[in-house]
């Protein structure tokens, strides 16, 4: 229960204002953030890469309430694209989009805003030579964001999707995204849901991964298994052994500065490993979800408040 709790804690003015003041999460931002600055991210890129992983990159920002901030949005999206063709980076690293930054949430015409500006970022990536995945928020968004990955998809047939385990439609979701040329990020979910709409209990939502993740490795798509979890890693990796395919037709996916050595254990082994690797200066959200995510986590954040 710590998880949602949390989450719908950190909704509040003053929670944030608490997180966001007070010196000791800057310690803690830092394990999970690369940097806020451009250069910092590609710094942290260049690592990774360097180190026999690949990258998808997320410019951190979701409170986006204008046009302009859309399309501010969008071009640091271009630059970061340019930034790392110039480094001979593209080959290594993709973005990945939220929509709610690129304009989607907007009270007039806010889908096909981010419409507008997601396309933007694609023809970026498409000319560098590298891919896009559109991240997945919560359930009131959905529709919204299948639906700009279909119209996107007509243009760029790579644009990746995101689908959440914990929501009650994601099995019927996956069976339609499982097709040839579909590249699908699956997580559990990192969203406080109604019990309406997501499954309440952890272990609902683990048999749920389970049974998406046979759907996608019996498909013609290339799953991308996000998950820290060993015994998901494992399941994935005896599904994909049964369904016959070779370790180039899937990928594991993690979160920069988590499990770590399981990271470069999945690497050594020869499986596909890729970070996700957020970077900016609007880190609260993504911060949030990472802390209630783990209780250890929010363990060491409460210690660290009390000990300063």
């Amino acid at each position: 229960m710590l998880g949602p709790t949390l989450l719908a804690a950190s909704q509040k003015p003053q929670v944030r204002r608490l997180v966001t003041t007070v010196p000791v999460t800057r310690q803690i931002v830092d394990r999970f953030v690369a940097g806020e600055a451009l250069d910092e991210a590609l710094a942290a890129t260049r690592a990774l890469v360097d180190a026999g992983m690949t990258v998808t990159i997320d410019r951190l920002g979701e409170d986006t309430t204008s046009p302009e901030q859309a399309a501010e949005t969008r071009d640091a999206y271009v630059q970061l694209l340019d930034v790392l063709a110039e480094a001979g980076l593209a080959d290594g690293a993709e973005v990945s989009l939220k929509l709610s930054a690129m304009g989607q949430a907007l009270p007039v015409d806010g889908e096909q805003v981010a419409l507008a500006n997601a396309r933007a970022v694609c023809e970026a990536a498409q000319r560098l030579g590298t891919t896009v995945t559109l991240d997945m928020e919560d359930h009131t968004t959905i529709d919204s964001t299948l639906s700009v990955l279909r119209r996107l998809r007509a243009d760029f047939p790579w644009v990746g999707a995101v689908l959440q385990t914990c929501l009650h439609r994601t099995e019927a979701d996956c069976r339609e995204l499982a097709h040839e040329g579909s590249r699908v990020r699956l997580v559990k979910g990192a969203y406080a849901e109604p019990d309406s709409v997501a499954y309440p209990k952890k272990a609902d939502v683990d048999l749920a991964y389970v049974r998406c993740l046979k759907i996608l490795m019996n498909g013609a798509g290339y799953p991308m298994v996000a998950t820290h979890d060993k015994q998901m890693i494992a399941i994935a990796e005896q599904l994909a052994a049964v369904a016959g395919r070779d370790r180039d037709s899937y990928e594991f996916q993690m979160l920069y500065g988590i499990s770590t050595a399981e990271q470069r254990r999945l690497r050594d082994s020869g499986a596909r490993m890729r970070i996700y690797l957020p970077y900016g200066s609007d880190w609260y959200g993504y911060f949030m979800r990472r802390l209630a995510e783990r209780p250890a986590n929010v363990a060491f954040f409460l210690r660290s408040l009390v000990s300063r």
